[in-house]
Parts: structure tokens; sequence; C-alpha cells
């Protein structure tokens, strides 16, 4: 099954433009933040922020409760540790 997945955003990287590192259950991976970027914001305002993680890209903007509520489900469902492998080793992408 391919799921998004609740990852906070932790630091830009900055090269390449408009990414950035999200930590999901402990562990931090490049995502694309290019969907989630508001008009007139910088990168810069996403920082701490929560996303909804897709192959790869911040779809959507969540908030922390909404994203905790979502975590707890996925764990619940047996779901969060093969995804958050699938998420480490870039799979499904």
């Amino acid at each position: 099954m391919c799921i998004g997945i609740p990852g906070q955003i932790v630091e830009l990287d900055g090269c390449p433009p408009q990414h950035a590192w999200a930590e999901v259950c402990g562990v931090r991976r490049e995502v694309n933040i290019a969907l989630v970027i508001a008009p007139g914001n910088s990168a810069a305002s996403l920082v701490g922020c929560w996303v909804l993680i897709h192959v790869g890209f911040a779809m959507s903007l969540l908030d922390e409760p909404e994203a905790a509520e979502m975590l707890a489900a996925l764990h619940a469902m047996g779901e969060v540790e093969n995804d958050v492998m699938l998420f480490m080793t870039g799979e499904g992408r």
C-alpha cells in the first residue's frame, strides 16, 4: 500500500532549491517542499511545520495534533514501520 506519512520539516537543504529535511519517527529524509510553500512565503517559514509526505514530496501542511493522530493511527495499523523503511531507502519513488 502506498500512503502519505506525517513528517516535520527540521532543516532546509538549499541545494537543490525547494528541498528540505523532514523527520519521521526519528528518521531524517530529504523531501521536496515546492508544493507547500505558500505564495509570498519563503521556504524558511516551513521549518518546524508538519507536512504529509508521499514519494519524497511534501503534499500538504498538517497541524501538530493532526500529525500525531495520523501517526498513532498508522502505528496502530502496523503500517509505520514498513513505510518508514520505504521512506529511509527511497523505495516506492
